[in-house]
């Protein structure tokens, strides 16, 4: 079971970076967003009513969950739909594939956790594998290295919002009930800012359009996390996220067939660069993984959480 979830996480979101991108063209990038979070979170919303597990977040809980929304279900796929207008799909997957890069310099920050020589070797390997991936677009355009940036910052959204995903599952919250109100938060953020800014409000009804929705919404998001929040909780975080090396795979081998992504040797070398230095970085996290490094989870006499 546990490897069928993980082909199943790896495919799933492998490939839903050209799905994200067939949904540039005449819908505004904030309703896209919009309409796919909308339809997610009213089916997570519908499981857990059905399953009599909808809470309500309070208390800092509450602020969190917004806080959550706004870097995981808004900004970042603002950033990562951004990036795909100038930036094959594939590649946007790769750079995404250095979140737990971007994880470790954050757990520093925030944490104060050392870095290990691994960790940093690891972001070496993967900088200069992003290097060789994009130099051949970078260096004939600006747009493509805005495209980069854009994606850099989509990869650093989604790193925060895993650190607030961890402290809401510190209080007891389950993933599956704040990515539901999470996701709601990121719609009517995206739709107010719609509103403010006078963004037309437009509806793709094309087949591509309309399937890439779903795919997005249903499997992408209602599949995709629960599937990935089960492994983390079968096999832990550090084996369940080795799946995020094996994106760029799929997701560049996709870009190849749908966008004519075009494979060349300092791209073939760059993938591997990104791949092992996000296995460095993983592998320092699993053998570090017997020494907790954050808060025993041991359980307290504290009540529940209110949620």
């Amino acid at each position: 079971m546990n490897a069928f979830l993980y082909v199943l996480v790896v495919l799933i979101w492998g490939t839903t970076w050209i799905a994200l991108k067939w949904q540039l063209g005449t819908v505004p990038i904030a309703l896209s967003i919009a309409y796919r979070f909308g339809l997610a979170a009213v089916v997570l919303f519908a499981w857990l009513l059905w399953r009599r597990q909808l809470v309500v977040p309070r208390g800092k809980a509450l602020g969190w969950v917004l806080a959550q929304g706004l870097c995981l279900f808004c900004l970042n796929f603002v950033c990562f739909l951004n990036a795909s207008q100038t930036v094959a799909s594939g590649l946007v997957a790769v750079v995404f594939s250095s979140a737990a890069l971007w994880n470790a310099l954050l757990a520093r920050v925030v944490h104060g956790r050392v870095i290990a020589p691994q960790v940093l070797a690891g972001g070496v390997l993967g900088l200069a594998g992003l290097v060789l991936l994009f130099w051949p677009e970078i260096s004939g355009g600006h747009a493509t290295a805005a495209g980069l940036a854009w994606a850099l910052g989509g990869t650093l959204c989604f790193s925060t919002g895993n650190l607030l995903s961890a402290a809401l599952q510190g209080e007891g919250l389950k993933p599956v009930q704040t990515n539901a109100w999470g996701m709601a938060v990121g719609t009517v953020i995206l739709t107010a800012y719609a509103l403010v800014a006078g963004v037309p409000f437009a509806f793709d009804s094309s087949a591509r359009y309309v399937g890439a929705l779903l795919y997005l919404a249903i499997p992408g998001s209602v599949i995709g996390f629960t599937a990935y929040l089960t492994l983390v909780g079968r096999l832990g975080p550090e084996r369940a996220a080795y799946s995020t090396v094996l994106f760029p795979v799929v997701a560049l081998n996709v870009s190849a067939w749908a966008e004519g992504y075009v494979w060349t040797a300092p791209a073939l070398i760059g993938l591997v660069l990104v791949m092992a230095g996000n296995v460095l970085v993983f592998r320092r996290r699993a053998s570090s993984s017997s020494a907790p490094t954050t808060a025993p989870t041991t359980p307290r006499s504290r009540p529940p959480a209110r949620v």
